[in-house]
């Protein structure tokens, strides 16, 4: 199982720059809303195209979907661990949680 990180932690390392945000729901959802600076991510596409998106496998990771009950974070994130990236975490509450607690959110198409 995948470390865990709070919504607190999250935001300050969000807010920091030392951390890149992995949505991992399709990217439909993505377009509607997710966290600010967040890539999109789906595990189907993990092996594909990781390695563009996220060239730094030591870097700081954080996957998220919708909720504590989407299990789409945990998919990317242990793809990503068997790829070799050694600093993954995921945020299991979510764009749900973090939405709710009225932080800051961005929609739109991601970029290729």
């Amino acid at each position: 199982m995948t470390a865990l990180i709070t919504r607190e932690e999250l935001r300050a390392a969000v807010d920091a720059g030392t951390v890149t945000v992995v949505d991992a729901l399709p990217e439909s959802y993505y377009e509607q809303a997710h966290l600010p600076g967040a890539v999109n991510l789906v595990a189907d596409e993990v092996d594909a195209r990781a390695g563009g998106l996220l060239p730094d496998r030591a870097a700081a990771i954080v996957t998220y979907c919708s909720n504590v009950a989407c299990q789409n974070s945990e998919q990317v994130a242990a793809k990503l661990a068997a790829l070799g990236y050694t600093n993954v975490r995921k945020y299991r509450e979510g764009i749900q949680d973090w939405a709710e607690a009225g932080l800051p959110v961005e929609s739109g198409a991601p970029v290729r």
